[in-house]
Order: structure tokens, then C-alpha cells, then sequence
């Protein structure tokens, strides 16, 4: 072999060494972000859309700025992966939006935005997808989605939605009915932040139809850090104190919900919900009271009905869940979930489900639990049916 050939080789040998050193450093590092947990950052408004302009503060810079901050901050710890809808000031449009997110396979999608009132109202309040509880809710929705109307094309890519119809904001809940109970956990952890730790006013966890939230399919907030049109809370969120302030909260928050989803669902040591003592009402129960060893022991699932979630630890008594009975609850971190009825029936839960909404819990949804562990709703369904 000539010793040109000897040395041609060598060299494709080591180009072959490199190239399978480089594409494997690849493969390792799409993997690391394969096992990362992926976060959706969103700036409310942006470019020709300044959001609102409470004392001549704009909502678009304020929300960049708290969300470069945010993720910045999960980008350095190894456990997240960011993916923003925008990094500088310009205008995405909502649905485009959504389909970032659902692009990413986000774990988490959470919006920011600043709040505004005729008035001198002030606070922080975090928002869930949800049917508008009352005006004011639909109020704050309305003026979130209105910025559709700044875009080309807005009917079609939106099917008809009319912001200022409360009508169409009743299609908005199917989609992401099944992470609403994510959802409403990590609003609490937000909220609960603002409260205990900057000492901010809370407006508490609330429900309205927000298109943003609409196009995601993952556990989705909308976060209002307060009020640019009060004198006090518009020149905090306007400083680089108040928007540090806020970061650091909602950074804290995200952390403490990845936190809490590890420790459901990889922690060998099940939650043990407390149980209340069952009382009797006149209410179709019955057939949930004493659950057969067939309902029990087939799949070893049972059924209940998730009524609300919040931080604050409320008495199962009938009297402060508008008289219904058989009510247990769990705490995941600052959060408590309250359930109504068990049974291993997922007919006997529906109709559960619609007397929970008949009494006034019109958010209620159908849980699972497994062993005393809450599993996907979908994965219970299909065990029972592979049963029969």
C-alpha cells in the first residue's frame, strides 16, 4: 500500500472518529432536551399592539421584560427548556401563539400581561380557561382577546370568535378541560407567591375565556401582575424592582410545579386523601355509599369529582360546599383539592358530576385514582374497558 493511501486512510479514519464523536454529542444533547421539562414563556401584546397604556406605562414592555427575566432564569437551571412566543417588541398574533407551544410539546404554557380599570382598583390575579363567571371576569377576557381584531385574516383563522360575544366564549373550555386541574394548581402556587412573599393584594384564581389559553393543549395560565392604571402598583410594575419582584415569583411558582407533578408521580409514598365522615342528603348517592367488591377490586379505580382547588383549608362540611356530602380533599404543595363522591362507577360519577354542577360548581370535572394515586382520566377509562 502506497503511503499516500496509508495516510488517505488515517485521515477518513479520524474524519469518521470526529464525525461519530460530533453526531453522538448531538443525539446526547437532543436526548438532555428530550428529558427536560419545556416551558412556554408569553409577553402579552408587542409591536403595533402596546396592550394598555395605564398612566403612560405600556403592558407590552413590562411583560417582556418579566418574561426575559423568568426565562432566563429557567434556562440556567438544567431541569427546564424555554421556548418564548417573542424576545423582542413585536406583534404575534394569538393563535400563532398557540401553535408555538403545541409545536414545542410545552409541558407548561404561561402568559403575562398587566391589568387595567377605570378605577383605582390594584392586585395580582391569575387566570385559568374558563367560563366567565361573572362581568368582570368576561370584562378582563374581552380586552385580552380584542387585539384578534389587529389582525389580517382574523376570521378565518379564528372560525367567527367575536371577542365581545359572551357566547362565543362557550366553546373555549372543551379543549383544555382536561388540564384545568394542572392549571389551576400552578395559578394557586402563582398567586399564593404574590401574596405570602412580595406581600402583593390577590384577586385570587379565576376562570374566563381567553383565546390564548384556548389554543394551547397543555396546562395553561394568564398571569395580570397588577394594575398600570394605579398611581402606586403602575410605578412599581414600571421599576426594575417591581418586575425582579415579579420574576422571582413566578419563577419560584413554576419551579414549585414541577416540583409537586415529581413528587405526584414519582414519589413511591401514595397522597392519602382525608375523608370526611359520609352525611346523608337527599341526593342520588346512594349507589356510590357502599361500593361493591367488583367496582373496588376489577381495576382498583376509583372515580370522583374534583369541585374546586385553592390555598385556603376549608371544613368538609356540607355547609360550605352549598350542602353537598361524601367530600374528601388532598394538599400538593400550598394547594387543596376538594372531591365529592367516590365510586369505582364512572356512570355513577357523571352523575355525580351534574349534581355538583346543579349545586353551583360549575368548573367540577371527573378525576381518577388508582391505588390512591390520581391517574389520567383516559388511562382509567381504557383499563375499565379492557376489563370487559
Amino acid at each position: 500500500m502506497s503511503k499516500n493511501k496509508i495516510i488517505y486512510n488515517n485521515l477518513w479514519a479520524v474524519l469518521i472518529c470526529v464525525l461519530s464523536t460530533y453526531a453522538n454529542s448531538i443525539y446526547a444533547l437532543d436526548n438532555d432536551d428530550n428529558d427536560k421539562f419545556v416551558v412556554v414563556l408569553d409577553a402579552g401584546h408587542g409591536g403595533h399592539d402596546p396592550g394598555n397604556r395605564g398612566n403612560g406605562y405600556k403592558e407590552k414592555d413590562i411583560a417582556l421584560k418579566v418574561v426575559l427575566s423568568v426565562g432566563k432564569a429557567l434556562e440556567d437551571d438544567g431541569r427546564f427548556k424555554v421556548v418564548y412566543t417573542r424576545k423582542t417588541d413585536e406583534f404575534i398574533e394569538l393563535h400563532e401563539r398557540g401553535k408555538i407551544a403545541n409545536k414545542a410539546k410545552a409541558d407548561l404554557f404561561v402568559s403575562i400581561h398587566c391589568n387595567s380599570h377605570k378605577s383605582q382598583a390594584f392586585g395580582t390575579e391569575t387566570f385559568v380557561l374558563g367560563l366567565h363567571a361573572n362581568d368582570e371576569n368576561f370584562n378582563v377576557a374581552k380586552n385580552e382577546n380584542s387585539v384578534i381584531l389587529l389582525e389580517d385574516n382574523y376570521e378565518a383563522n379564528y372560525e367567527g370568535f367575536d371577542p365581545n360575544s359572551p357566547e362565543s366564549l362557550i366553546g373555549l373550555m372543551i379543549m383544555q378541560e382536561e388540564y384545568l386541574d394542572q392549571s389551576l394548581t400552578l395559578a394557586s402556587f402563582v398567586q399564593n407567591r404574590f401574596t405570602k412573599t412580595l406581600k402583593r393584594k390577590s384577586r385570587g384564581v379565576k376562570q374566563a375565556g381567553f383565546v390564548v389559553l384556548h389554543q394551547t393543549y397543555m396546562p395553561s395560565v394568564l398571569i395580570e401582575l397588577g394594575f398600570l392604571t394605579n398611581n402606586k402598583e403602575g410605578k412599581y410594575l414600571n421599576s426594575k424592582k417591581g418586575q425582579s419582584d415579579m420574576a422571582t415569583s413566578i419563577i419560584t411558582s413554576i419551579v414549585d410545579y414541577k416540583e409537586s407533578l415529581d413528587a405526584a408521580y414519582y414519589i413511591p409514598e401514595p397522597e392519602k386523601p382525608v375523608v370526611s365522615d359520609t352525611v346523608t342528603n337527599n341526593f342520588p348517592i346512594a349507589e356510590t355509599e357502599t361500593l361493591s367488591d367488583e367496582e373496588v377490586n376489577v381495576n382498583g379505580i376509583i372515580f370522583k369529582v374534583q369541585i374546586s382547588a385553592g390555598s385556603t383549608d376549608i371544613e368538609l362540611q356540607p355547609q360550605n360546599f352549598n350542602g353537598l356530602d361524601q367530600l374528601s380533599k388532598v394538599q400538593v404543595g400550598d394547594v387543596y383539592k376538594y372531591y365529592f363522591g367516590s365510586t369505582g362507577n364512572y356512570n355513577s360519577i357523571n352523575e355525580l358530576k351534574a349534581t355538583a354542577i346543579n349545586k353551583g360548581f360549575d368548573s367540577s370535572f371527573v378525576v381518577a385514582f388508582k391505588n390512591n394515586e390520581l391517574i389520567p382520566l383516559d388511562e382509567a377509562l381504557k383499563a375499565g374497558a379492557a376489563s370487559n
